[in-house]
Formats: structure tokens, sequence, C-alpha cells
């Protein structure tokens, strides 16, 4: 050990931690979250020169889910980075929202040293058995010169295929150690094109329809893919649809969806996993004389289709979702005109739960999500961030054309302001406004401090019912109203004060009054600050909307 500390060296020589540094920026990566921590010190003073923006988070499940928004909103590989023990379980449980949500996420973590295996190191655990359950791909690096292979294969498995979260654990003795050789560094994805038999077959499939319909998975949202969509959408005369909600086949963004499925002859699901977002392609899947087609990039997936609607699965192709959906559009020529059954999906999907006519002491969830809409509209191209149970269904109906990052299939909450923060980061020229419920704004509020050091600016609207209400409407349905309990919230909580005290700004809205709410917004964007408006909600059960099918199921 030297004078100056275990790692002062002459930074003539590549280091484990230099290689990983070099080889991120490669990848082009700009932007790396984390909390730091004894393990990871070598790759912080790697980075200090690289050019890559270090985001220094509060808890390590931030980093994580910053790195899951950064993702869908830049195309880029998202960076979280860890140090080892608590600080890697910490970040374990965000890895699930990624994994569901389909999206390119990296964690790196500190770990012991691999020279000390075995003897009872500091933090010693197996983190790849731990991670693996939750991830594509899992490894710990194994030499300072397979380090730039094993981080380009975690690289390319995360986005290969359905994208997802991958892990590498960093032991410290393979960060401070030289390179004996240069660093080889190729993390090109692997790519399942769709055959051209089986566009063929897809085609043919969608032109015998009269009333066909496209289901696609959260990695084909609209923030991700672009134009895609109404290109297929186009190509096919025919809906397509993505399915990012945990609600599936009721998800209020997407209005009388069910009505749709429940009527249609032809139904392709485009990386759209068949699980029970889509019923499990049971009775609200198709008339029942539909016909299926699957593509996706795992045999499994296929199988599992193949399990539930047997002899009417007419196509299943093993293809990636967006290089089929190109080659779909590229092959296609002359669909049948569906005007009428386009217009029809267009109806249903605008449908929006109504508000209810009684009137009650504080704004309903409907009123919050229409002034955070009008908000919205005032700027083209401005960031909408939706999480929480009940509160945040009702946001997801916010009709928005700009990008979004919600809370997704995982039915995880908490990750709200860190949404919040890596979008204004990655967007900084546009608004972001993240709407959340007050349950979900307690997991990570001391993030405001993070955003304030960073000068992230968004608008958080907290819907405020004093409730964990999702658990709290459950209790009502399922038990009785009688048997409500443990899911109350603090009356007194102030969440803008909060913010404020942490370096943001804060106002709170206590009255039945649309316009104050609007003042309250206009505040917010106007302070330049990361902001909270905390607003009192009635308690609601999240939206159902009033299409045909539910209709008919009242009456029944």
């Amino acid at each position: 050990m030297t004078a100056g500390g275990l790692f002062l060296r002459d930074h003539q020589t590549t280091l484990g931690a230099d290689a990983l540094i070099q080889c991120l920026r490669d990848a082009g990566v700009t932007c790396i979250f984390s909390l730091s921590g004894n393990q990871i010190m070598p790759v912080y003073d790697a980075i200090l020169d690289s050019g890559i923006r270090l985001v220094h988070v509060r808890h390590e499940a931030a980093a994580v889910y910053m790195a899951e928004a950064w993702a869908q909103l830049t195309g880029q590989i998202g960076v979280a980075l860890v140090t080892a023990g608590a600080g890697f379980g910490n970040a374990l449980g965000a890895l699930i929202s990624a994994r569901a949500s389909e999206t390119p996420v990296l964690l790196l973590s500190g770990d012991s040293p691999r020279g000390q295996d075995g003897m009872g190191a500091f933090q010693e655990m197996d983190q790849v058995a731990m991670a693996r359950p939750i991830t594509k791909f899992a490894t710990r690096a194994s030499t300072a010169d397979q380090l730039p292979g094993e981080l380009a294969q975690a690289i390319a498995t995360a986005h290969s295929g359905r994208p997802g979260p991958v892990h590498l654990a960093l032991p410290v003795d393979v960060l401070t150690s030289p390179l004996e050789g240069p660093a080889t560094f190729d993390a090109t994805p692997d790519v399942q094109d769709l055959r051209q038999s089986d566009a063929e077959g897809i085609l043919a499939f969608m032109n015998t329809a009269q009333r066909p319909l496209v289901l696609v998975g959260p990695a084909m949202a609209r923030t991700r893919t672009g134009g895609a969509l109404a290109q297929l959408e186009s190509a096919l005369n025919a809906p397509v649809i993505c399915m990012e909600s945990p609600r599936g086949l009721r998800d209020p963004s997407l209005g009388a969806l069910i009505d749709l499925t429940r009527n249609a002859d032809r139904i392709l699901l485009l990386g759209k996993s068949a699980d029970f977002t889509t019923g499990f392609l049971g009775k609200d899947m198709g008339a029942p004389d539909a016909r299926f087609a699957i593509i996706a990039p795992e045999e499994a997936e296929l199988a599992r289709a193949r399990a539930r609607i047997g002899n009417r699965l007419d196509v299943a192709a093993q293809a990636d979702a967006l290089p089929a959906l190109r080659r779909i559009v590229s092959c296609a020529t002359h669909a049948p005109d569906r005007a009428a059954w386009l217009a029809e999906a267009k109806q249903a999907l605008a449908l929006r739960a109504d508000l209810p006519a009684d009137t009650a002491t504080h704004l309903h969830p409907i009123q919050v999500g229409a002034a955070i809409e009008a908000q919205l509209a005032r700027a083209p191209g401005s960031v909408l961030i939706c999480d929480g149970g009940e509160f945040g269904q009702w946001m997801q109906a916010i009709r928005h054309d700009g990008p979004r990052v919600i809370n997704g299939v995982s039915g995880a909450i908490g990750a709200g302001p860190a949404y919040a923060i890596a979008a204004s980061i990655a967007c900084p020229d546009v608004p972001v406004i993240a709407a959340m419920g007050d349950g979900t704004a307690g997991f990570l509020l001391a993030e405001y401090e993070t955003a304030a050091r960073e000068g992230a600016r968004f608008t958080a609207v907290i819907g405020n019912d004093n409730l964990w209400n999702a658990e709290h409407q459950i209790q009502i349905r399922e038990f009785g109203a009688d048997r409500t309990h443990g899911c109350t919230l603090s009356s007194q909580a102030r969440y803008d004060l909060s913010a404020s005290a942490l370096g943001g700004f804060g106002v709170y809205v206590d009255a039945n009054d649309p316009a104050a709410l609007q003042g309250a917004l206009d505040q917010a964007q106007a302070s330049g600050l990361p902001a909270c408006v905390n607003v009192r909600i009635v308690p609601a059960p999240a939206p159902v909307v009033q299409g045909k099918s539910a209709a008919s199921e009242a009456t029944h």
C-alpha cells in the first residue's frame, strides 16, 4: 500500500476498471446511475476523465429505475452501478420491473475479491445465483483481460431477442488488476430475423381476416420504436395495439380494448407474451371462430401459445419483434380495406371512464388527469411518467402523444421519482410530469435531493388520498367495507414540504377546485426546480371503461 492509498497509480497502465469504462463508452453509454461503495471506487476513478456522466443517487433501487427509464427514452442500454452486499441486494428488486417492461438494463455490482473466495471475505456472496432468476444473463467477471468480452456478452444479451436486464458482478481485484493485452470488445447483439416464408404466412393469415388485431409487447411501445407501429397498421390495415400494463385487456389507457379482442377473428401476437395480460388466450381473446398467429423470440413462448390454443394457432414463428415488423411491412402489398373496423377500433380505444356524478370534498383522479393532460398539450414532446396503484391507473388513461414511461407489467410501484429524474436528464429541453400516488411517493422521496443536486427538472403530481388505495379497494371488494384496516396513511403528510426541504419546490392543493390545481401546476413548471404538487383526492377504485363488454356484464 502506498502513502496515497491502495488505488493510487500512475494512470499509464490500463486496469480492469479502465477497460470497463472504455468499453461502456464504446457501447454508446453516456450516463451511469450509481450509489457508491467500497468495491466500486476504482470504477468511479475510471469514470472521472471518461466523459460519461455519473448520477449519484440515494438508494440503489433508484439507480436501476433510472437506468430503466433512461433506456426506454434514449435507446441506449441503461447502466446502474452499485456496491456489494446490501447495495447489491437493494438493487435486485428493481430488476423485476425492467424484466417485465422488456428494458435493456445493465446492473454492475461491486464484489469481494476473487483471491479471497471461500475465505469469508467482506460481503462475499453468490451474486450470480441471486440475480439469475430475474435477469436474462448474470455472470461474474473472471479476470481483467476477460472483462471486456464478458461485458460485451452482457450488453449484447440485454439487447437481443426480448430485451431485458443483465448483471455483471465486478470483483474488486479484477477491477484493480492490469490488462496484459489489448481489450477486445464487440457488443453487437444477435438478431433473429423473420424468414420470408413466415412473413408471407403472416400476411396470408391477416389478409383472410375481416376484424384482425395485432398485439405487441412493452418493448414495442411507441416511445421506444417511433413510428414503427403506425407503419405496420398502415401496411396491414389492421389495428396495432401495444400492451404494457398489468391490467392487460382492461388497461385504462386502451379504453374498451376488450370489446375488440372479443370480436376479432384473427389475432397476431407480435412479441406479445401469451400470459395473464392476454387472459391466457382464453374467452376474452377472439370471437368463437378466431384464429391466432404468434411471433416471438423464444421457442418457449411459442410452445406456451400452442399449449393454450392448440389447432387454433395457424402460424408460429421464432423471430425478434422489431425486425419481424420491418420484414412484414416490407413484404406487404395490398391489404383488404377495413376502414369500418379501423374506425371501430379507434373509437373503442379512445373511450375513458366517466367522472362520477356525485360531488366530493376533494378532486377526483379524473380531474387531476385532465389538468395534467392540458399541461402536457402545451408543450409537444413532453414526457409523462405514471406510477402507482389505483391513482396510477387513472393517470395512465391520460391522452398523450409524447414519450411515456409507466410502472409496467410487473405491478411494482415506487419508481416514479427515479423515472422522472432520468427523463429530465435524457430529455432536458421538454417538460417532464410524473403522476404518482401517495403510497408510491414514499418509496424514493429522498431522490428529490438527487434531483436538486443534478439539476433535474420535473413536476411530480402526487394524488394524495391518505391510503394504500389498491389494497383498500381489495378489502372493500373482497371482504366488505366494514373489514377495511391497516391501509391508511397519515393525513398530515406533506410531501410538498419534504420536496422543498430537499432542495425542490412544493405546493399543496387541498380544494375541490380544478383551477387551483392548474395554477399549482403552472407554479411548479415556472419554479425551474424538481417540483411536487401534493393534491388531495377522493379515494377511487381504478377506472372501468364502459364499453360494450362492460355494459353487457353489468346487465347479467
